[in-house]
């Protein structure tokens, strides 16, 4: 499993898509489904947040090029 330090976006969904399609597929015994599911939670938080720290820059940078535009 990644390390969050190296984590990307792209990895993690990558990861949580593979984690989803092991549980639908019942490729996941139980002993391991606990694990599984905490992992996918996981990533599922981290690529929330790196969504709305993006949304973020992007609406920053919108307002000082409407800003700009404005002057």
């Amino acid at each position: 499993m990644n390390t969050e330090e190296t984590l990307t976006y792209q990895k993690a969904f990558e990861e949580l898509q593979t984690i989803v399609n092991e549980i639908e597929r019942g490729e996941t015994n139980v002993d391991e489904l606990a694990l599984k599911v905490e992992r996918a939670s996981i990533l599922l938080r981290f690529c929330q947040e790196k969504i709305t720290h993006t949304r973020e820059q992007v609406d920053d940078i919108l307002s000082k090029l409407e800003e700009d535009k404005g002057s």
